[in-house]
């Protein structure tokens, strides 16, 4: 048997020539590329109009911090012509200084819009002196009142100025307009500002029963009990109310006797109590709805003296 006859046999002449298997060809790195000196100029051109864009939007950001700041006001200075606002900021500064104070006192705080001041707010705060063994009561003018309508409402200066002269006699009693300065017409954000600045002094919330019958609605009433001791001074028909509130149902295991309401400032909040005192149905409300009745009827009356005159 010839080697070709195998070859032939084994069909080793039809198989096909096997191409030898290239080698993938390296990728070669990226040259860097080589730009013309004008495209590079028109390039940085670019990038400093761009640069010069970002530097006036941040100057115009500063200027309108700094109108805002009153920092833009020196010019009007300059010429001698001073602004309302320039004008108002002693007087502001006097109505909302904060009273003199020491650490651990017991301070009660009464908030309201006092417009007008009356009695019963004297009434309450001088029971309050007395039966929770504090040391000041300070009334709170606040700028207004979230739940009532406020259109009507006199300025923040007038109600302490107002405040002031009808407490004065009284050296335990201080009127302050600090809430105007705060910026806000919530009791949370008030006492959550006297608590940072005077976190040693002993801060009790005065209100009237009416107030604690409605609490519910007041912007975080559950965190104002469990920020400073409360104390309930009693008003007419609204004892009952009082307790009967969703807030007094709340704190139940929090009330505080009568019997130990001298030692309220002293306790943890949550705390409260209603204190017993001689009743008055002196309100604001009432007094400022009598108000025009009055001037009307003096009206009236002096008309009709006229008239009598004439005939």
């Amino acid at each position: 048997m010839s080697l070709s006859y195998l070859q032939i046999d084994c069909g080793g002449s039809n198989l096909p020539k096997q191409k030898p298997t290239k080698s993938k060809k390296r990728e070669k790195p990226a040259k860097p590329s080589k730009a013309k000196p004008a495209k590079l100029a028109k390039r940085l051109k670019r990038a400093e109009k761009k640069q010069a864009k970002q530097v006036k939007r941040i100057e115009k950001k500063q200027a309108k911090k700094a109108k805002k700041a009153g920092v833009a006001l020196n010019a009007s200075s300059k010429r001698g012509n001073k602004s309302k606002a320039d004008r108002a900021r002693p007087w502001l500064r006097q109505i909302t200084q904060l009273p003199m104070v020491a650490p651990n006192m017991r301070v009660g705080l009464l908030g309201g819009s006092f417009n007008p001041p009356h009695q019963a707010h004297l009434d309450i705060s001088l029971a309050a002196l007395k039966r929770l063994d504090l040391d000041r009561v300070w009334w709170l003018v606040t700028p207004g009142n979230p739940l009532k309508n406020g259109s009507k409402l006199p300025s923040l200066a007038e109600r302490v100025r107002s405040a002031r002269n009808f407490a004065g006699k009284h050296p335990g009693v201080e009127v302050t307009g600090f809430a105007g300065q705060k910026g806000s017409l919530y009791t949370i954000d008030v006492l959550t500002e006297l608590k940072r600045r005077f976190p040693t002094v002993k801060f009790v919330w005065l209100m009237g029963a009416d107030n604690l019958a409605d609490f519910h609605r007041w912007r975080a009433w559950d965190r104002i009990f469990r920020l400073t001791p409360i104390a309930v001074l009693d008003r007419p028909t609204f004892r009952l109310k009082a307790r009967a509130s969703r807030a007094a149902h709340r704190f139940s295991e929090s009330h505080v006797d009568e019997s130990d309401a001298s030692g309220l400032a002293q306790l943890t909040p949550p705390a409260w109590t209603i204190i017993s005192h001689k009743l008055s149905p002196l309100s604001s409300t009432a007094l400022r709805a009598a108000k025009p009745k009055s001037q009307k009827g003096k009206g009236e009356n002096e008309k009709n003296s006229k008239k009598g005159k004439k005939h």
